[in-house]
């Protein structure tokens, strides 16, 4: 019997033993392992080299800040990477790629130009007609106006619509379509190359070249907004957009229901003008330029229509056109910088801007 009893209790012991062991592992099994998060991956800044010959950084080497890395990015709301040749620290700068309309260079509403002194300033001319903005030796921008002047106005509300470029002997144009109903996913550019239609398949970051490699277009959204480069001449950075219904009330425009207005924002960077250029927008980056724009007035308007209307999108013939393709430009009459790298800040009248 004593024996039983044992035996029993080492049985008994046992099956204890086997189930604290098999408890343990069971709640060894439970615990949570910390596991170290990754370290976070740094971006790949990409390495820019200045090559253009006019700047003293030409051939330096420079990297991208880590907040804006990739000269393209994948985003096109991102900040890309541009490398200001021209600036006196040769530094690489995070920008947006689409039209800054408080920047010097812009041309954006019912039109609203800040001039390369960074003063605000109108520019209405009239509906369906052509005006110069830049004319240098170099370089010739006209300017398409649409508009329309509701019953009881005395002038046209006015956008720009299109734009044309001659540069040497080749010429460029880019124009907002016409549309009655505005649709973002649907793109309203329409481009040509010496006379010729220019088609570039819709998709942010698709972009066509010259064959001479004397202009790049590149597309900055998958529709409606692109960036033309004259290589050490101009960038323009461009937007379509239409008038909204709510523009068109505030301002009692009065835009039919069968015509959105598609036009353009644009903001222009020159690179090397000479103390000669002339245009609406040109003449404001002359160092000898007195601005009639009154200051502290809300819409301060310039005039100019006899002295910079052309008869075509294309024409050189403004009575203070100066375009010359076949002179040289003398290096001492460049003002050898780069414009529209000011800093501006404000709104309306009251933007300010300094180097």
């Amino acid at each position: 019997m004593k024996m039983l009893a044992l035996k029993t209790l080492v049985v008994i012991l046992f099956l204890h033993a086997m189930l604290a062991t098999m408890l343990t592992e069971a709640a060894s099994g439970n615990k949570v392992k910390r596991v170290k998060p990754p370290k976070p991956v740094k971006p790949v800044q990409e390495l820019l080299t200045c090559k253009s010959r006019k700047s003293k950084c030409f051939m330096k080497r420079i990297k991208c800040p880590v907040e804006c890395p990739k000269v393209k990015p994948k985003n096109p709301k991102d900040k890309a990477c541009f490398l200001d040749c021209y600036s006196p620290k040769c530094e690489a700068v995070c920008k947006s790629r689409k039209p800054n309309c408080n920047g010097p260079g812009a041309a954006c509403y019912d039109p609203r130009f800040i001039g390369g002194d960074g003063i605000v300033f109108y520019f209405h001319g009239r509906s369906n007609e052509h005006f110069t903005l830049i004319s240098d030796s170099d370089l010739q921008i006209n300017a398409r106006f649409i508009g329309l002047r509701p019953q009881g106005r005395t002038r046209d509300y006015t956008w720009i619509q299109a734009l044309g470029l001659k540069f040497g002997n080749h010429n460029f144009t880019l124009e907002a379509t016409r549309t009655e109903k505005w649709d973002d996913n649907v793109d309203h550019l329409k481009l040509s190359h010496d006379r010729m239609e220019l088609v570039i398949p819709e998709g942010h970051s698709s972009e066509w070249n010259s064959i001479e490699g004397d202009i790049q277009v590149e597309r900055t959204s998958t529709t409606n907004s692109i960036t033309v480069i004259v290589p050490d001449v101009v960038e323009i950075s461009v937007n379509v957009i239409p008038v909204s219904e709510e523009d068109s009330r505030i301002h009692n425009y009065q835009i039919p229901a069968n015509d959105s207005f598609a036009h353009l924002e644009v903001q222009f960077r020159f690179f090397g003008l000479s103390s000669n250029v002339e245009g609406i927008l040109g003449r404001t980056y002359r160092p000898d330029f007195e601005n009639p724009a009154k200051p502290g007035v809300a819409m301060p308007v310039v005039g100019g229509d006899d002295k910079y209307k052309t008869s075509s999108l294309l024409s050189t013939d403004c009575a203070r056109c100066v375009f010359s393709p076949g002179n040289v430009k003398d290096e001492r009459e460049s003002l050898l910088m780069e414009f529209g790298m000011l800093d501006c800040k404000g709104g309306g009248n009251g933007i300010t801007c300094k180097k």
